[in-house]
Formats: C-alpha cells, structure tokens, sequence
C-alpha cells in the first residue's frame, strides 16, 4: 500500500492531517502540490489529499474519525 499525503507549505489543513495520520501509526510519503503541474491541475483547492495506491480517499478539513476510517490504524499506531 502507498499512502501519499498531498500538501502545501504554510497549509495548517495539511500540518493537521499529517499529525492525525502519524497518530494513528503512519508516516506518508509527501508531495507538495505546488512542485508539480499534474498535481497542481488536480488538487490544487482540495489539499490536504490523502491518497492510498493513487486513489483519493480524504481531501479537505479532516476529522482523526474520518482518517481511521480511510486508512485505518498502521503498525505504529497507540492502541
């Protein structure tokens, strides 16, 4: 599984759920929507994007409720 965590610097949305996601045990692989074209055409509003495998499953203001469901617990994860 690739988790990919889409992001803008200086966006508090993003900071938010890549903390949400290393709570809950994982450590995205990051990319910075505004270093590529094709990300920039694709999610420029929406970030912050959550992507598992290349398919969005979470975008925007993010709930830890709605990441746990999206990705569910990694191995690192506090019970």
């Amino acid at each position: 599984m690739t988790l990919v965590l889409v992001t803008r610097k200086g966006c508090h949305l993003c900071d938010q759920a890549l903390e949400m996601l290393r709570e809950l045990g994982h450590e995205p692989d990051l990319a910075d929507v505004d270093a590529e074209d094709g990300l920039h055409d694709l999610y420029d509003w929406r970030v912050p994007v959550v992507l598992i495998d290349d398919r969005v499953v979470a975008e925007g203001k993010l709930t830890l409720d709605q990441l746990q469901k999206a990705v569910g617990k990694g191995p690192g994860a506090l019970a």
